[in-house]
């Protein structure tokens, strides 16, 4: 079958190890099924493993992808759920939590096998394109605002960084959820579709916001994290997903965290009944993932260097 495969791993030039073509079929064991791709997108993950973060060589060649909607044997539409041994089904009991291609070859393909557990329907409201890009950023995103941030309706949130997946997903939920969203970045164009887009106001990184937030989601990492941080009212919440920038901020601002009685809070992806609650969400409200592009999979390449280059917004999602 025809996939999308990291061959080698470069950390420099990680789209150097990115392989097009034949892999074998997808190994079925007891509990898992096989799932026929319709639509898969693209996530910093992917680049992430190229560079050799969170797999090592002796996985190689991994057929690369996290998210993906499709068909299942019976004639289904389904969603992928990537996160593997998180509740042990379809793996051992003691298996710890990883996501799809840490272990287990991935999405960018014709056909993958995955854990039946892993598998939720498609709302029809929802197309193929519109399914494969909510398993990872949108459902981060979704737990970092409606589980982890503790706001409700009419709570303000910054969220760093709008253009990157989890960071545009960021803005449509919460606005659709009644919060008060404002946004950051550098890019005047990205700032004017964040307000298009939902956000009461966008500025760039590092502005003085008109009031303090209730709670700031960070996926930026070092460039940002001052102005989180500065941006919360006294208890306010600063979750953290991703540090696309780098993970070493120049100035941690423990005395502001300590002072204020700041809640810093880790969150990574989301549970199963997360993203059933994402979808039914998603299908009930009209919502809508923003897609910068939709490529067949043999361009898949074209995808990984725009993500690497930082010229999209939204989701580039790869068909099959």
């Amino acid at each position: 079958m025809f996939a999308a495969y990291a061959a080698r791993i470069d950390k420099e030039e990680p789209l150097s190890g990115l392989e097009l073509g034949q892999r074998p079929e997808p190994k079925v064991p007891p509990g898992w099924m096989t799932v026929a791709v319709k639509a898969a997108s693209l996530n910093h993950h992917d680049l992430w493993s190229l560079r050799g973060v969170g797999i090592g060589e002796e996985s190689l060649p991994m057929i690369l992808g996290c998210d993906a909607a499709g068909v299942d044997d019976d004639g289904n539409e389904v969603v992928l759920h990537s996160v593997i041994g998180q509740s042990g089904h379809g793996v051992g009991p003691r298996e710890p939590r990883s996501i799809l291609t840490e272990r287990y070859q991935g999405t960018f393909a014709e056909r993958v096998a995955v854990p039946q557990w892993n598998v939720l329907p498609k709302p029809a409201e929802l197309s193929f394109e519109e399914a494969a890009c909510l398993p990872t950023a949108w459902l981060t995103a979704y737990r970092m605002l409606f589980t982890n941030a503790g706001v409700s309706p009419g709570d303000s949130v910054l969220v760093q960084g709008a253009g990157g997946g989890v960071a545009t997903a960021a803005v449509v939920l919460g606005a659709a959820a009644g919060l008060r969203v404002f946004a950051t970045s550098r890019d005047e164009a990205k700032r004017k579709r964040a307000l298009e887009l939902g956000a009461e106001e966008a500025v760039e990184a590092g502005t003085r916001l008109p009031h303090k937030m209730d709670a700031v989601l960070e996926t930026v990492g070092a460039a940002t994290w001052s102005h989180s941080v500065k941006s919360l009212r006294p208890g306010g919440t600063l979750v953290i997903s991703g540090a696309t920038s780098g993970p070493n901020p120049p100035a941690t601002e423990l005395n502001r965290i300590f002072f204020l009685e700041l809640r810093v809070v880790g969150s990574t992806m989301g549970t199963k009944e997360e993203l059933a609650g994402l979808l039914n969400f998603c299908a009930a409200k009209g919502i809508r993932p923003v897609i910068d592009s939709v490529l067949p999979l043999d361009r898949a390449r074209e995808g990984f260097a725009k993500m690497a280059e930082g010229e999209l917004f939204g989701k580039v999602v790869l068909t099959v």
